[in-house]
């Protein structure tokens, strides 16, 4: 039933507009969240946040900044509110305060996007005057709610997969009085020792009496933070730019507009996963690319070079394509490699004496569609023309930081540029638009450290260092540098990267575009909101696939996060089967010489990806998720399901671990109806197929019995009518 109440749901947005003691209070639905919103005088406010019968009220009005700095002076900033600025339809609520001296406006906007999920707010201050002038930070959202001491709360927040999963990953966390956290979300993503690792930049709040609870999220690549403290009958909270570092200080020109991170808020009823299929089925909606999700390929199988690492050459990409499309698969991806040498983006001539178009023209012929590999923000050392050389003076200027003059790139990294400045903003964008049209691509993705973390320019847009209270770390060859201004830099060059995206659409509107930097460093809203799909993690193996796509899949759709499937030891064909399925439970890209499989190997995968593409990719795309189980950790089982209302037809993935001992389980099916039947077939014949009640899987469960270790099932469930 609440699939058709949801169909039926025709007033996407409820609207209404009261003004009560010079205070207008507007309200902003969508089906799943319900705003109350009310403009101060000289501050507004959310003042409640409800779904369903559950509401919590919000005491706290909007922190807006109260200086800015105007020829290195600080100068007070007087807001009020402008009733004749300001607005609301159908689709968003817009209050509008002015500040007469210093001459500016800010805008606090909430929008509804969707009929469904959370809504998006921003903060946007316009310099009207003619003088620059700096302002400080402003957060996205703030807010302060009112919950009696006795309620038990809980809270989830969730890792980045960045360079390998940790052992937790996904944290379900209770909330009592004196709870504090704090996240922190870049484009980096260092797991550091001793230091909390980045999360997504999200995090759910859940009242336990109710059964219901509430997110937000940051829609934003840069460095941000997400802080949550309990205290007596207070839940506060603030949401935006990171501040750490130092005073956080930007550049606002003259008639020029400084933006917020978009943060987005919504509610749930139900538990955490509840939430997830609330918020994924929202990203796919509103953030996701339409044209991209409109193709029913998607996501794609594919097949990637670097399971033969830098060796990469026309023989070996001519042979990968001609077994890819022998196996069923969709793209060809030619990974790092290729090149004449970092930050010299034209094809190695001993390696590829035709260049790259061929290739690509090959995968064409094929059936299959042709990616690569690129890390075009870095710079090398090559002399060739057209590379981006770290001693050429211009480049010099664009360099994060000076290098020592003994500096050599890596193989497949140079050192970072800061794309926020304008020049080096430029000879990206026209590169990448090079790239693409020469090499006939159909897929682009970047690795390596792409977006600045700091910079110690002080020629560039973004805010000058504070060299007193800055360090510089060093990872293999490549040097970042950090200070006050760290915030600001990141600010300006993930505005600078997204635009660089917004344009290759624009130019390519059927480019696919992929986020790996470096391995699920930059997993995040507004990755999603600007390209296709994501690298969850830098390492491969069965267990980090699942784990890595066990924390993601919380907040992000399962058809954006990619699993990378590198060799792995597979003496039984079963052991073959659970390598693939670790990495097939999103978008799979193989990430090893298939031609070194078996026959009776490459009979199973190509039947694999035969089954991927009929049965398991439409419930990828469409269906809700559930995680059966506890978080992977390779010893025990672990399992995940689909299940699509619309159809009544779902999938569970199932993994027995190392244990042999630990040889049937039972898992517990949600989403299903209690009163329907349900067909339960076994794919691999681990079971006979059966008929089951809906309240038999839910309430008893659906047992399994795989005697192998390291093996896996697909159990697929159909509703009977």
């Amino acid at each position: 039933m609440k699939v058709i109440s949801r169909k039926l749901f025709v007033a996407a947005v409820l609207f209404s507009s009261i003004l009560i003691n010079a205070q207008v209070t507007r309200e902003l639905s969508s089906y799943d969240t319900h705003l109350r919103l009310q403009a101060g005088t000289s501050a507004p406010r959310m003042i409640s946040l409800r779904t369903g019968a559950h509401e919590s009220h919000n005491v706290a009005a909007e922190k807006l900044i109260a200086s800015v700095r105007i020829a290195g002076k600080v100068v007070p900033v007087r807001w009020r509110f402008s009733d004749a600025e300001s607005g609301s339809d159908k689709r968003g609520v817009t209050y509008v305060y002015d500040s007469q001296s210093p001459r500016l406006r800010l805008t606090w906007e909430w929008k509804v996007r969707a009929s469904n999920g959370p809504l998006e707010h921003t903060i946007r201050i316009e310099n009207m005057g003619e003088k620059e002038l700096w302002i400080p930070l402003q957060d996205s959202f703030r807010f302060d709610l009112r919950i009696p001491s006795d309620r038990k709360l809980s809270a989830m927040y969730v890792e980045k997969g960045a360079d390998t999963p940790s052992v937790v990953g996904t944290h379900d966390v209770a909330v009592p009085e004196g709870f504090s956290w704090e996240g922190r979300s870049s484009t980096y993503a260092h797991p550091r020792q001793g230091r909390l690792r980045e999360i997504i930049p999200w995090f759910a709040v859940r009242d336990e009496r109710a059964q219901a609870g509430w997110f937000v999220g940051i829609e934003f690549s840069g460095r941000t933070r997400l802080w949550l403290h309990r205290e007596r009958e207070s839940l506060k909270g603030e949401v935006g730019l990171n501040p750490d570092l130092g005073a956080f200080w930007s550049r606002l020109p003259a008639r020029g507009t400084f933006e917020t991170p978009t943060v987005f808020v919504g509610a749930f009823q139900g538990d955490f996963d509840a939430a997830g299929n609330v918020l994924r089925r929202w990203v796919k909606d509103v953030l996701g690319n339409r044209r991209t999700w409109q193709n029913e390929s998607y996501p794609l199988t594919v097949n990637n070079s670097w399971g033969s690492g830098m060796q990469v050459d026309e023989a070996l990409a001519l042979k990968m394509i001609r077994d890819s499309a022998e196996l069923g698969l969709e793209m060809f991806h030619m990974d790092a490699g290729w090149f004449r040498s970092v930050g010299d983006w034209y094809p190695d001539p001993k390696k590829f004496p035709n260049g790259l178009a061929p290739i690509a023209d090959a995968a064409h012929k094929s059936g299959l569609k042709f990616g690569l590999w690129v890390d075009w923000a870095q710079a090398g050392l090559s002399t060739a023309p057209g590379a981006l050389n770290a001693r050429d003076p211009k480049v010099h200027d664009w360099l994060t930081t000076d290098l020592p003059p003994d500096w050599k790139p890596e193989e497949f990294k140079g050192q970072t540029i800061d794309i926020g400045d304008p020049a080096a903003h430029a000879w990206t964008q026209a590169e990448v638009e090079r790239i693409v049209r020469d090499y006939h691509l159909d897929m682009l993705e970047h690795d390596g450290y792409l977006v600045a973390m700091g910079c110690i320019r002080k020629d560039h847009p973004h805010a000058s260092p504070d060299f007193a209270k800055s360090s510089i770390h060093k990872d293999s060859g490549f040097y970042f540098f950090e200070s006050a201004n760290s915030t600001d830099v990141s600010y300006q060059a993930v505005r600078a990267y997204y635009e660089t995206h917004s344009k290759l659409r624009e130019e390519h509107p059927d480019l696919l575009l992929e986020v790996c930097n470096d391995g699920g460093r930059m997993v995040d809203f507004g990755s999603a909101a600007h390209a296709d799909y994501f690298s969850i993690t830098d390492t491969y193996d069965p267990l980090s696939n699942r784990r890595a796509f066990f924390d993601t899949s919380h907040v992000l759709p399962a058809a954006m996060l990619e699993s990378y499937v590198e060799a792995w030891s597979t003496p039984r064909l079963e052991n073959f089967l659970y390598m693939l399925r670790s990495g097939m439970m999103g978008w799979m890209s193989i990430m090893q010489d298939t031609t070194k499989w078996s026959a009776e190997q490459h009979a199973a995968a190509k039947e694999e990806f035969r089954l991927y593409k009929d049965r398991l990719r439409p419930l990828i795309r469409n269906a809700d998720m559930y995680h059966v189980s506890e978080r992977p950790d390779g010893v025990h089982w672990d399992g995940l399901e689909y299940f699509d209302a619309n159809t009544g037809k779902g999938v569970l993935y199932a993994f027995h671990g190392s244990d042999v001992g630990e040889t049937p389980h039972t898992f517990f099916m949600k989403g299903l109806q209690a009163g329907r039947n349900y067909k339960v077939m076994f794919h691999d014949k681990s079971s006979p197929d059966t008929t089951m009640a809906g309240e038999e899987l839910l309430r008893k469960g659906l047992r399994l019995n795989l005697p192998i270790a390291n093996s896996s099932e697909l159990v697929f469930i159909e509703q009977v009518e």
